[in-house]
């Protein structure tokens, strides 16, 4: 098993919905902007590289993280997480290893967790593994679809998930551990054939299905844990948790 670890962070998103001028990743919790809270964590798992896809502001979040040791590249176009994810391939050429992506809203989210996330998808010797969690009302969120031994199948968007398909509570929390080698091939191949004419970086698992690889997923304990924040209220409950622990 390759324990090499480097980490993709999507931070390109603009946010709309936290009524700002400002960028997401920028908007700060206490003190710190968002952004901050996932390079921690990759730092604290041993990243050997960190690469941080911006969009929106981008000049002003390689501003505000520079002389960090970061690598940037920007989604011009918001196609998408599976393109998103695609734009970085340059940076990873020649790794051999596991890359960790994170979402740069995901302030709540404990180094520990991600380490105990790195070694299940290590020792189920998983070409992907997805984070996800367990929600009462799983609303608009990405359904995790399993097998009768609990391979993981699919992950339908709930605006594309049947009737069936949205009865599930476990939920994608957009956190992923991917082969490097299967990751950018498989990016490659995915399709905007969905309601939303994006490119899902999710369709990676149906790839990987087809191609008859390991899939996995880990459960997050905590749901408040893998929260993205979308709103002030979002930015406001995060606050009061991490007051708590």
């Amino acid at each position: 098993m390759n324990k090499k670890i480097s980490t993709l962070i999507l931070a390109a998103g603009k946010g709309t919905r936290m009524k700002s001028d400002l960028v997401k990743v920028l908007h700060p919790l206490r003190g710190k902007p968002l952004l901050t809270y996932s390079l921690d964590v990759a730092r604290a798992v041993g990243s050997k590289k960190i690469v941080v896809v911006v969009g929106h502001q981008a000049n002003l979040v390689r501003e505000r993280f520079k002389n960090q040791s970061l690598f940037f590249v920007e989604q011009v176009q918001q196609l998408g997480t599976g393109h998103a994810v695609l734009q970085a391939k340059k940076h990873f050429d020649g790794y051999r290893g596991t890359i960790l992506i994170l979402c740069g809203d995901v302030p709540c989210l404990k180094a520990s967790t991600v380490q105990r996330f790195i070694a299940h998808h290590l020792e189920e010797n998983a070409v992907v593994t997805v984070m996800s969690t367990i929600l009462d009302d799983p609303g608009s969120y990405g359904r995790v679809v399993t097998g009768v031994q609990g391979e993981v199948l699919k992950i339908v968007e709930s605006r594309d998930a049947s009737p069936d398909e949205k009865k599930i509570r476990e939920i994608n929390t957009g956190i992923y551990c991917v082969d490097s080698r299967f990751l950018f091939e498989a990016v490659s191949e995915i399709r905007n054939d969905n309601a939303q004419r994006e490119y899902y970086l999710t369709d990676i698992i149906e790839i990987a299905r087809q191609k008859d690889l390991r899939v996995r997923s880990f459960i997050a304990p905590d749901p408040i844990e893998v929260m993205g924040i979308n709103t002030p209220e979002d930015l406001e409950r995060a606050g009061c948790y991490q007051e708590k622990v």
